[in-house]
């Protein structure tokens, strides 16, 4: 009784600690399988999505990376595939301007020898023409000097005068 009575004169009831210690125990245990226990488990669920979203990041940033590096190779094969392109394309317009060059050329020669045909056939027309004058010309000299009829003069001997003619200007 010393322990009642010590404890009494601190002002604490056995009985009543005891039951408050036996319903501590019990909301203890009640909290700890209703509420510690899913509260932990939910706290575990978290941190294990948290650590698995955070693996899933690290490897989404190295994948990330990984894209990094390949999109710039494939930039720089495109960019190489550009300017072999370009030096191609540049090639071909050589070609294609010598090429054009060389027709334009050739068009030039042969207006400049259609030129000088078309310049032939007028010189030789104009020739013609005035040999053809200088015939009738001649034939009429002849038939004065001679004072003949023109149809007795023949006509054998008015060629011949022409092509003397012709010789000499030659």
């Amino acid at each position: 009784m010393e322990e009642a009575g010590l404890l009494g004169q601190l002002g604490i009831n056995w009985k009543l600690f005891l039951s408050q210690t036996v319903n501590f125990f019990i909301l203890l245990l009640v909290l700890r399988f209703f509420v510690y226990k899913p509260l932990l488990e939910t706290i575990k669920k978290r941190n294990a999505k948290i650590k698995e979203g955070l693996e899933k990041a690290e490897e989404a940033d190295i994948r990330l990376k990984e894209v990094d590096v390949i999109a710039k190779d494939k930039i720089k094969v495109a960019e190489n595939k550009s300017v072999e392109i370009i030096k191609e394309t540049e090639g071909k317009a050589k070609v294609l301007d010598q090429q054009i060059q060389q027709k334009a050329e050739e068009k030039q020669k042969e207006i400049n020898e259609l030129l000088r045909q078309s310049a032939l056939k007028q010189k030789e027309e104009s020739e013609s023409k005035v040999y053809g004058q200088a015939f009738e010309l001649v034939k009429k000299i002849v038939t004065k000097t001679v004072e003949l009829k023109p149809d007795l003069i023949d006509q054998k001997l008015v060629e011949k005068a022409v092509a003397e003619v012709k010789k000499n200007e030659i």
